[in-house]
C-alpha cells in the first residue's frame, strides 16, 4: 500500500499575534494526495472529526479535532489524483 503524501501549513484566519485556542480560527492545514485514505485510517484510530469531507471549487477537506479541540485541516486540492 503506498503512503499519502502530505505537507503541513498553518492557517490563521484570526488577527496575528494573537494566543491560539480552540475556536477554529487557528489550525494546521495538512494537505494530502488522498483525504479519504487518511479519514478512514484517522477514524478506524478514534480520531473526532467536526463534519464530513466538503467539496468545492478549491477541493475537498474535513476539520480533526485533535484532543484538546484545536481543529487540524485535512485538504486536498483540487486537480489531484484521487
Amino acid at each position: 500500500m503506498r503512503e499519502a503524501t502530505a505537507s503541513l501549513v498553518s492557517n490563521s484566519s484570526g488577527k496575528t499575534g494573537g494566543v491560539p485556542h480552540p475556536d477554529g480560527r487557528n489550525r494546521f492545514h495538512i494537505e494530502t494526495d488522498d483525504v479519504d485514505r487518511l479519514v478512514d485510517t484517522l477514524r478506524g484510530a478514534g480520531a473526532a472529526f467536526r463534519v464530513g469531507i466538503t467539496s468545492g471549487t478549491a477541493g475537498r477537506q474535513i476539520l480533526l479535532e485533535d484532543p484538546s479541540g484545536n481543529l487540524i485541516e485535512l485538504f486536498k486540492p483540487a486537480g489531484r489524483s484521487r
